[in-house]
C-alpha cells in the first residue's frame, strides 16, 4: 500500500510544478461548436467503427452496460410547461488533472506526452475505481469478450486492438491515429501539421462541429477557437482541467445560452 500512496503523492506534486503543462511534445484538444451541432449521432457511429466497439443490445443498456465512449447527452432545460430537451456530445475529457488517474491502484491509466489520458489495457484489472472517480462517466467495463458474427467481423479496425472481458476503455482520441500521423512527420524530418490528425468523431461529423488540434501550435485552429467568448469546458469548477472544450450554443435573439 506504501507504494501506492508513493505514486499519488508524486502525482499529485508533479501537478504542481510550476511549468509541467508546458514540458508536453503536445497538447491535444478538441473543441465542440454547439451551434453547429444538430445531434445527428454520426460521429457516435464514427467512433463505433473505428475503435472496434461492439453493439451490447438492449438488455445490457438497461443494466448500464451501454459501451459507446461517446454519447449524446440529453438533458432538460427549464420548468413546466416552459422546458427544452437539449444534448451535447460527451466523451472522456482527458482532463489534465484527471481524478481517475490517481484512483486506478495499478497506474493503468496516466497522462502521457502529448497531454491524452491513456489507458494501459495490459496492466488493468477491472477495479472499477476509476470509472467510479471520473467526474463525466465516460469509463466503460467489458463484461464479456464481445463476439462479432459473421461477415460483421471482416469490418474489424485491424489498428485497434480488441479488447477482451474485465478491462476499462473509453475514448483515446483516436490515438492509433495520431500515432500514424506523427510517425509520418518523424519519417518526412518534419511536425506534424494541423488537420493531420483528425479522429473518428470529426471525420464523421457533417457540419463539423468537432475539431481537433494541438493547442500548443499557435496556427492551429483549435488555438483560435479557444479565444472565442462562447467557450466553456464541462463542469470546470471541479478543476479538473478538460481537454475538450464547449463552445456554447447561440439563440434566436442573439446571446449564447447559459
Amino acid at each position: 500500500m506504501a507504494g501506492i500512496f508513493d505514486k499519488v503523492k508524486d502525482t499529485l506534486n508533479s501537478y504542481r510544478t510550476p511549468g509541467y503543462f508546458k514540458k508536453l511534445d503536445h497538447k491535444w484538444t478538441m473543441v465542440v461548436d454547439l451551434d453547429m451541432c444538430n445531434g445527428c449521432g454520426a460521429c457516435v457511429a464514427g467512433c463505433y467503427a473505428e475503435n472496434n466497439l461492439p453493439v451490447v443490445g438492449k438488455e445490457d443498456c438497461g443494466k448500464s452496460r451501454a459501451f459507446s465512449w461517446l454519447r449524446i447527452e440529453r438533458y432538460v432545460d427549464g420548468e413546466y410547461p416552459d422546458v427544452k430537451v437539449k444534448f451535447i456530445p460527451v466523451m472522456c475529457q482527458h482532463c489534465m488533472k484527471a481524478p481517475c488517474e490517481i484512483g486506478c491502484p495499478v497506474y493503468a491509466t496516466y497522462h502521457n506526452q502529448d497531454g491524452l489520458n491513456v489507458q494501459v489495457y495490459n496492466r488493468c484489472v477491472g477495479t472499477f475505481t476509476c470509472a467510479t472517480y471520473c467526474t463525466y462517466d465516460v469509463r466503460r467495463f467489458n463484461w464479456f469478450s464481445y463476439k462479432w458474427p459473421k461477415p460483421l467481423d471482416q469490418q474489424l479496425n485491424p489498428d485497434v486492438t480488441v479488447r477482451e472481458m474485465g478491462v476499462m476503455e473509453k475514448c483515446t482520441f483516436c490515438i492509433q491515429r495520431i500515432t500514424a500521423a506523427k510517425d509520418k512527420a518523424k519519417d518526412e524530418g518534419r511536425g506534424v501539421k494541423d488537420g493531420e490528425v483528425l479522429p473518428a468523431c470529426c471525420q464523421s461529423c457533417p457540419t463539423n462541429a468537432l475539431v481537433f488540434g494541438d493547442l500548443q501550435d499557435p496556427e492551429s485552429r483549435v488555438a483560435k477557437m479557444v479565444n472565442n467568448p462562447r467557450k466553456y469546458r464541462l463542469l470546470e469548477e471541479l478543476n479538473t482541467d478538460p481537454s475538450v472544450i464547449y463552445l456554447k450554443r447561440v439563440m434566436n435573439d442573439g446571446k449564447s445560452e447559459e
